[in-house]
């Protein structure tokens, strides 16, 4: 018991909410996350273009949100922006359910892509308010391990559920949805620092200079650092789109191949994260995520390529290890770099390459998938992961290089 109380006691209240709310969500979201793509192909007869451009219309509304919610995490506060994610996407989970064309599709899902926007930006600047910057690498990590939790075991159910019927998935996830805003509202304080919350009040009031002025020009670092995230996302988008398709090409039973893979990459992050992020601290976050994107380009070449199922786990394999490397290390250099009254900001402009990525990729993987096939297609994202990677080891190098160990949470020039 004195082991399980060290460890609860090791995290704020609120942290501990997060993991539990992460869990809860994307348990739901997992069941019909990699099959959504798959239910809208089915609804929309065969149609895989018009598939593509549906999945992409919600990160095209994130992209254009993203940066706004941002900017109002930093001015009203982290957490009415995570209430009103919560609901927005609890909605359309419930919306989902009842949709019957094309259009409400569209429709509902450019709302769950404002929800997601709001969502992120808040919650990973809120754990840079909470936690000091020693620990914060090991925070995204247990983040990714609960986000992990779900992804272990929602794929497999959402087989055996999608082959029943879709709608019950949805329903999940929207009470998922529902149980993590009561926990929020119930147990999570606002962790914007009091001094903002000042500064904002005066630049209510219409006083001068209260708010700082976000000048791209000053903060061209994270700008870099956000273009060279996208090959990464690009290959996160097209395992969810265009790697079943491409599967089914190989395996008789692709569905349940493809939820194992997922499955493979849930146990492992739920077993070995937070041991892989302690061990990278060990090392500059430049030569960690230099090698995890040389991983994530195995696994890009592995998908295209692989003609047996142990091939495919040995791919999964090197995707898991790249991912537990380049997350929690690439998050905390973002909060080291974001100064204290821009962190919102920071982290919705670094969440961009997200949206850029998923509102054009879908339709990009789709037409080349449908020309090239798969193989040249996850080829060719192989070949920009490595450009990526040695992208990343330069600016990082770069960025980081020029401040001590003990000032770097002075972050960027506003």
């Amino acid at each position: 018991m004195k082991f399980v109380y060290g460890i609860l006691g090791r995290y704020d209240t609120a942290i501990w909410i997060r993991v539990i709310g992460t869990i809860l969500t994307t348990f739901g979201s997992f069941m019909i996350r990699p099959f959504l793509a798959l239910y809208l192909f089915d609804k929309l007869e065969g149609n895989l273009l018009l598939t593509a451009v549906i999945v992409g219309l919600q990160p095209l509304t994130g992209m254009i949100a993203g940066i706004y919610s941002g900017n109002l995490a930093d001015r009203y506060g982290r957490k009415p922006m995570m209430v009103a994610a919560l609901v927005t996407q609890a909605g359309t989970m419930i919306g989902y359910i009842f949709a019957d064309s094309v259009l409400t599709f569209a429709m509902l899902t450019i709302i769950n892509g404002l929800g997601q926007s709001m969502f992120w930006p808040a919650a990973s600047a809120q754990i840079t308010d909470l936690v000091p910057e020693e620990k914060r690498s090991e925070v995204f990590a247990l983040m990714h391990t609960a986000l992990n939790v779900g992804a272990a075991t929602g794929p497999l159910i959402g087989v055996m559920i999608y082959k029943v019927d879709p709608a019950i998935a949805f329903g999940i996830c929207a009470l998922a949805e529902l149980i993590y805003l009561v926990l929020l509202i119930w147990k999570v304080p606002e962790t914007l620092p009091k001094e903002m919350r000042a500064n904002n009040a005066k630049a209510a009031a219409g006083e001068p200079g209260a708010r700082p002025e976000f000048k791209p020009r000053k903060h061209m670092i994270l700008i870099w650092l956000t273009l060279a995230m996208v090959p990464c996302a690009m290959l996160y988008s097209q395992v969810e789109i265009i790697l079943p398709q491409h599967m089914k090409t190989n395996f008789d039973d692709y569905l349940t191949t493809f939820a194992t893979l997922l499955a493979i990459n849930g146990t492992m992050v739920v077993c070995t994260q937070i041991l892989i992020a302690k061990f990278a601290d060990r090392f500059p976050v430049r030569n960690v995520i230099l090698i995890a994107f040389l991983f994530l380009a195995c696994t890009a070449f592995g998908y295209g390529w692989a003609k047996t199922f142990w091939v495919l786990v040995l791919a999964e394999i090197s995707f898991t290890i790249g991912e537990m490397l380049n997350g929690p290390q690439i998050q905390k250099a973002i909060s080291i770099l974001s100064p204290p009254e821009l962190r919102g900001r920071y982290f919705a402009i670094f969440g961009a390459h997200y949206s850029v990525t998923g509102t054009l990729a879908p339709t990009i993987g789709a037409l080349t998938f449908a020309k090239y096939g798969g193989e040249a297609w996850f080829s060719i994202i192989g070949v920009l992961l490595i450009i990526a990677a040695i992208a990343h080891y330069q600016l990082l190098g770069r960025a980081l290089g020029k401040t001590k160990p003990h000032e770097q949470t002075a972050g960027a020039a506003v």
